[in-house]
């Protein structure tokens, strides 16, 4: 009678719990789905419900050259951060799991600092030091050094995932067969984190063409990317464009995940 009566109770906890969890998916997920469906509103303003079902205001974004430009410039800042991010990371990841001893947990601190740091004190910092070596924002360097301080951490940390995952006997085995260590790296090691660096750069990318704060302090003069251009255009428009902006950011998104998870798979990505 009390194991049947503990079995129940079992139960019981079991579905509050699943519903507690349900309902917290939802209370996340709700935002982002309206979102896109504010982007189809056939209306002039954001506004819900709906109105009818238009593909208007895409039509709007991609006719705007403001809006096209400030993509653009996205896509490039987070493609050359996600370049560098794949080489400097992937090294970084190396030493740390290969060569570090004494010092390995404090440099791995160091590593992930950026994800510690909020972020406007990051792009305050870069802003004080870029004026001070005479950088300023006269340049694109000073955003794009930002982009790739800030998504650092995504590659750095989902390669080290997959050293710590990778068992180093089957390197041995290509040393004791002869082959050297670049060899050994490109035909044995790299293949074994290779879903790492994807993993690590598609996140690296998606967070970098999001950024805002970084953005708005070392942005250049005449150049926005397109968080910046949605700000500035929310400022004195409220019509359904932002949603369609912001629902090509979030398809961005979730088609990286989709990568991800066809690529590598989401098991994979543990430490």
């Amino acid at each position: 009678m009390t194991r049947a009566s503990s079995g129940v109770e079992k139960t019981i906890w079991d579905r509050l719990f699943t519903v507690l969890v349900a309902a917290i998916y939802i209370f996340l997920m709700f935002p982002i789905v309206l979102v896109v469906l504010l982007s189809f509103n056939s209306g002039e303003f954001l506004a819900f419900p709906l109105e009818g079902f238009s593909l208007r205001w895409f039509e709007a974004l991609f006719s705007n050259k403001r809006f096209l430009d400030a993509t653009l410039y996205s896509i490039r800042i987070a493609a050359v951060s996600t370049v560098v991010n794949a080489v400097i990371g992937t090294l970084a990841a190396i030493y740390v799991a290969r060569h570090a001893t004494v010092a390995r947990d404090y440099i791995r601190l160091i590593m992930t600092a950026p994800l510690l740091v909020p972020e406007i004190l990051t792009a305050i910092a870069l802003l004080f030091y870029f004026y001070e070596i005479r950088i300023g924002t006269d340049y694109s360097i000073g955003i794009q050094i930002g982009h790739i301080v800030v998504t650092f951490p995504y590659v750095f940390l989902n390669v080290s995932s997959a050293l710590f995952n990778f068992d180093r006997s089957q390197e041995e085995a290509a040393r004791s067969l002869g082959a050297g260590g670049w060899m050994t790296f490109r035909r044995v090691t790299l293949p074994a984190i290779k879903p790492g660096i994807i993993t690590g750069c598609l996140f690296a990318f998606v967070i970098s063409f999001d950024i805002f704060n970084i953005s708005l302090l070392l942005k250049s003069l005449g150049s926005n990317t397109l968080p910046l251009e949605l700000f500035d255009y929310l400022r004195f428009n409220f019509d359904p464009t932002a949603a369609a902006i912001a629902s090509l950011s979030i398809f961005m998104t979730f088609a990286a995940i989709l990568i991800i998870d066809r690529t590598v798979g989401l098991r994979s990505l543990r430490f």
